[in-house]
């Protein structure tokens, strides 16, 4: 059971449980769920505390968050693990490994893998990944151990991805367009420039490239995104004319890789316990070479 204490400051003496718990980003939902598990929420290790009692500057806050009720399940696969902590775990992901369960997919999923692996540990816990790589895309994939590392990690992770695509590229620009579904039933996306008028169901999304080398017409690239949209990296090249190598779901040929040439290579977080900054890497894969 993971357990996470809070030393209450000099400038929140007197202020209730509630609001400094929520100000160290503490969820409702999780704190509802703290009050309905015997001793989940504790002052000074002595006593349950009420989210509603006021608490003296050098007091501790003890939070025994529960363990996960519904769990994937637990199918071995070799993981690359970068790093892990009680908070945190940090997966090289290779491309064709879906994230999660679907009716196309189960059992042979990353959850399915990292579900076995803490099971191994002796920490089983739910998969909580703070942003998803598609299937086919490799790379850095940043898992929340507890409900409250996801709370705190989630929409907080900046990613470096590296890709080829075939094209003319120089230096640097950004992609700035509208992405949306043509099929509802259909992961498939498309683009509309930004100046087009909007539909319902449209999401703003902005991607930012540097162009590294280029060679026999294939651009080596640096991408960054300021919004993070289904598919959004490979739909917004393929809209440009310009799919990633691989990518035939996009229009381009099919090739000898598994997967396309997209790499989340970089990932950068504070630690949703510690406050340290923390910064990862990942080697390239064999179509970077």
């Amino acid at each position: 059971m993971p357990i996470l204490t809070f030393t209450v400051l000099p400038e929140e003496h007197d202020r209730p449980v509630r609001q400094i718990l929520r100000a160290r980003g503490v969820s409702v939902r999780l704190m509802n769920s703290l009050k309905r598990s015997p001793m989940g929420l504790c002052l000074n290790d002595t006593a349950v505390a009420r989210t509603i009692d006021p608490v003296c500057a050098g007091d501790t806050l003890i939070l025994r968050i529960p363990e996960d009720a519904n769990l994937p399940e637990a199918l071995p696969y070799p993981l690359d693990i970068v790093y892990e902590d009680a908070d945190v775990l940090v997966i090289n992901k290779p491309a064709g490994l879906p994230m999660h369960p679907t009716h196309n997919h189960q059992g042979d999923t990353l959850a399915n893998a990292v579900a076995a692996y803490m099971a191994g540990q002796g920490r089983p816990c739910a998969f909580r990944a703070a942003g998803r790589l598609d299937k086919g895309t490799s790379g850095l994939v940043v898992c929340a151990l507890h409900s409250f590392a996801v709370s705190m990690l989630n929409g907080a992770v900046e990613k470096t991805y590296f890709a080829l695509a075939r094209g003319e590229y120089e230096d640097s620009g950004t992609f700035r367009n509208t992405i949306y579904r043509p099929w509802p039933n259909c992961t498939l996306r498309a683009c509309r420039d930004y100046e087009d008028a909007r539909q319902p169901g449209d999401e703003t999304a902005v991607t930012h490239w540097e162009a590294l080398s280029c060679h026999d017409g294939v651009i080596f690239l640096r991408i960054h995104l300021e919004t993070g949209r289904t598919h959004q990296i490979r739909v917004h090249f393929a809209h440009h004319g310009t799919p990633l190598l691989g990518d035939d779901y996009y229009g381009a040929p099919v090739w000898d890789h598994p997967g396309f040439a997209l790499h989340c290579g970089e990932a950068r977080f504070v630690h949703p316990v510690t406050g340290e900054v923390m910064c990862f890497t990942a080697p390239l894969p064999g179509w970077a070479e």
